[in-house]
């Protein structure tokens, strides 16, 4: 079924997991708690939904699926703050995830600006420009600032 343009073509609406769309009480509603519950655990940074022009919180299904990992930590006993602590180092842990994933793909050969062949040792200037050295051969001049060797790059 298509939807009438009216004369003009329309794009099409995206909506994603992180899109903004629930209002508080749908969103609590989808959770399976109060919406007062949503407000405090916006109030303690535990779930950020995006705010409207009037100050209205739109919720992601990303920030609904938040909400209910919250909700089972509570349950089996976890306070507010620990729940925090938890929430912040799985962030962190992504963040890093997401990093390793990029510096492999800029070491993998044949990456724009990688190695060009396959080594598994390197050498770090002290500019920040990472070599690929071949095994026993020695770092040169400017490059001696810190060497690496990593078994599990191809």
């Amino acid at each position: 079924m298509s939807v009438p343009s009216f004369g003009r073509r329309a794009d099409p609406i995206r909506v994603d997991d992180d899109t903004p769309v629930f209002v508080i009480s749908v969103a609590a509603g989808l959770a399976g708690m109060h919406a007062q519950t949503l407000r405090q655990y916006d109030r303690l940074g535990l779930v950020r939904p995006v705010r409207t022009q009037g100050g209205g919180r739109r919720y992601s299904a990303r920030d609904v699926a938040l909400l209910r990992e919250v909700q089972r930590l509570s349950q089996e006993g976890v306070s507010l703050p620990g729940i925090a602590r938890i929430l912040q180092l799985q962030e962190e842990a992504n963040a890093l995830r997401d990093r390793v994933e990029e510096l492999s793909a800029l070491v993998a050969p044949g990456a724009p600006g990688g190695p060009r062949h396959t080594g598994r040792f390197f050498a770090v200037s002290s500019s920040g420009d990472a070599v690929v050295l071949r095994p026993g051969q020695r770092p040169r001049g400017s490059e001696r600032s810190l060497v690496l060797w990593s078994p599990t790059l191809p």
